[in-house]
């Protein structure tokens, strides 16, 4: 198995306080690795320190096989980045800051910048100035700047911030192409559980700068169970019928008026019949299976899946 990137025991302190606690993250060759946490769990930092533009208090980064080090020029300039807020020339053009990237990364195959305005949807107004993009134009426009130059490992800091769902959907569909027909790793963020849900193939759940898990998709998937959720306008009422007339222990209330049943073995039918008989209103049943959410917040509380 092949590693793009590992961390041991990577650690960053401001002002006394650790806010990066001994990371360890390994992130295999050709996969999209997605990076989980609130705000303020590190995940930023982690990823500036990957990219030199912090300095770890201790700890290593190894990047293609090397460690990093000040002069990893090389190493750097096999990765393509966003982190935070992507900073532009702004009375420059789209194609002008590109060309100007690729300038100073020492990349000489401009046609590579037409290809990377088509894959984000910017093809065509390339030439309009910076300054009158909206927020989503100009997040294409940071990942157009970040695959320019062909990268081996994309790290994207929260890349689908300001971006409608249509838009979303365009950019997961281009970063599961990216990695899956020209082999591109991936490292990404999101606080959308659900995006992260459909690309990632590993995912480092992190809070109060602590990696809490790393975990493959494929063992979430295995190890999350079925339920039954029932959406009715009283909720309190149908789970006190399901414990006390049917004796269905593992029954769970949350938001918006739904019941959750974890306990499947008695049919669906009789627990509705039930319901119905002693008046409790049924809007919709589904059967479901946990979802990343439902880990992620596993974790947090302190109940997560060891892998």
């Amino acid at each position: 198995m092949t590693y793009i990137l590992r961390t041991k025991q990577l650690t960053r302190t401001y002002r006394g306080k650790e806010v990066v606690s001994n990371v360890n993250l390994n992130i295999k060759q050709g996969e999209i690795y997605g990076m989980l946490g609130p705000n303020g769990a590190g995940k930023s930092t982690v990823m500036k320190m990957i990219t030199n533009l912090v300095k770890p208090t201790a700890g290593e980064i190894e990047i293609f096989g090397e460690r990093l080090t000040d002069t990893s020029y090389r190493q750097l300039g096999r990765m393509g980045t966003i982190i935070e807020n992507p900073i532009f020339y702004e009375k420059m053009t789209a194609r002008d800051n590109l060309d100007l990237h690729c300038e100073y990364m020492g990349y000489h195959n401009k046609k590579s910048i037409d290809e990377a305005l088509e894959l984000v949807n910017l093809k065509g107004i390339e030439k309009k100035a910076v300054k009158e993009f909206s927020l989503g134009m100009k997040q294409r426009l940071a990942i157009a700047r970040a695959i320019t130059t062909k990268p081996e490992l994309l790290i994207l800091d929260e890349p689908i911030n300001g971006l409608d769902p249509l838009g979303i959907k365009e950019l997961r569909d281009l970063f599961k192409m990216l990695c899956k027909q020209y082999g591109i790793t991936i490292l990404i963020s999101s606080h959308i559980l659900g995006e992260i849900e459909l690309i990632a193939d590993t995912i480092a759940v992190m809070n109060d700068g602590k990696l809490l898990q790393e975990v493959s998709m494929d063992h979430i998937a295995k190890q999350t169970v079925e339920y039954i959720e029932i959406t009715t306008n009283d909720s309190s009422k149908a789970a006190y019928v399901l414990e006390n007339h049917l004796h269905i222990s593992n029954v769970r209330v949350t938001d918006g008026g739904h019941i959750r049943i974890y306990d499947c073995h008695i049919p669906q039918s009789e627990m509705l019949k039930l319901l119905v008989l002693h008046d409790v209103e049924i809007d919709g049943v589904h059967k479901k299976k946990g979802s990343l959410e439902d880990y992620f917040l596993s974790i947090l509380n302190g109940g997560g899946i060891v892998a």
